[in-house]
């Protein structure tokens, strides 16, 4: 690369820094995450997720959950967010959120439900409930359309 691109990079990868920091300060929950090196995207999507729903994200990183429901019964939440057309699923968890992100800033929230909906619908797939596993937006967004009011995580935010 010419010098004229490095300054650039080394512009671009400072901007992503300060950028950390001040969503750090914004959501002080994440003070150790918006990591760049593989949580970014993440923990984009969980402080998107409780701004919307009834839930608690947790302090630590726990195995396959991210969150609680701040109501009764307090159940399990998987969170994940993407860029890009498909999801990932790793296991059957009590709720799963799944948010679409746009490079614009704009995000839709793809899924809100119980876990096993997807699981069911991709129970054909080798390693379901078993193995990190990506899915569809799209399908996603079909089961969505099928789940009752009374099987989502309550709201925050109306739509």
């Amino acid at each position: 690369m010419k010098q004229e691109k490095l300054e650039h990079l080394k512009a671009e990868i400072n901007k992503l820094h300060s950028t950390v920091e001040n969503l750090k300060k914004l959501f002080p929950i994440k003070e150790k995450g918006f990591t760049l090196d593989g949580r970014l995207v993440g923990d984009i999507g969980e402080v998107i997720a409780e701004e919307h729903f009834q839930i608690k994200l947790h302090e630590k990183v726990k195995a396959y959950y991210d969150a609680v429901t701040t109501y009764e019964p307090e159940l399990n939440v998987q969170i994940k967010a993407t860029f890009k057309d498909q999801l990932t699923y790793t296991h059957n968890p009590d709720y799963f959120i799944g948010i679409k992100l746009h490079k614009n800033g704009d995000y839709d929230i793809v899924y809100n439900g119980p876990g096993k909906y997807i699981h069911e619908a991709f129970q054909h797939r080798k390693g379901i409930g078993k193995q990190l596993l990506s899915f569809p937006i799209e399908k996603l967004r079909e089961i969505n359309k099928d789940i009752k009011p009374d099987e989502r995580i309550l709201k925050k935010i109306k739509d």
